[in-house]
């Protein structure tokens, strides 16, 4: 199953390992937002889901047609991590920004919201490890 590279095998591993993250914060967040509802609960573990896809989509690409410059998994699966997690920021930040004041206090150096950009960054990085270790990169994931 692993031995050829398959963009279909990307997106299974994508949103695995997403799905995996989402049913931590799913699990975890009443410790960290005991106000947290059900809606938020269920919207996190589905928002990783679809993260996880997204990154095996994209790694298709492998360079950048208007920058023409090489676009490494690594830096491809960062930037979407982070880019997906700064857009959920702006549509949820209330929640985002209780759920930090709880953690972390409003003295606290890592209060800030914005910080979830840094944690998508990070669960980007290791979606596309795992997707592209066994799924490949590149136009061999979508035949010739």
């Amino acid at each position: 199953m692993f031995a050829n590279p398959s963009l279909v095998t990307r997106i299974a591993i994508g949103k695995g390992v997403g799905f995996l993250f989402g049913l931590a914060g799913f699990m975890l967040l009443p410790y960290f937002l005991p106000e947290a509802n059900w809606l938020l609960r269920w919207g996190i573990l589905l928002w990783y889901t679809t993260v996880g896809a997204i990154i095996g989509v994209f790694g298709v690409f492998t360079y950048h047609p208007v920058l023409k410059l090489p676009f490494p998994w690594w830096f491809r699966s960062a930037l979407t991590g982070a880019w997906m997690n700064f857009v959920l920021t702006f549509f949820a930040y209330d929640a985002m920004q209780t759920m930090m004041l709880n953690m972390f206090g409003e003295a606290g150096i890592l209060s800030s919201p914005f910080w979830f950009t840094t944690e998508g960054a990070i669960i980007g990085l290791i979606i596309g490890y795992f997707a592209t270790r066994y799924g490949g990169e590149g136009a061999d994931t979508v035949g010739k």
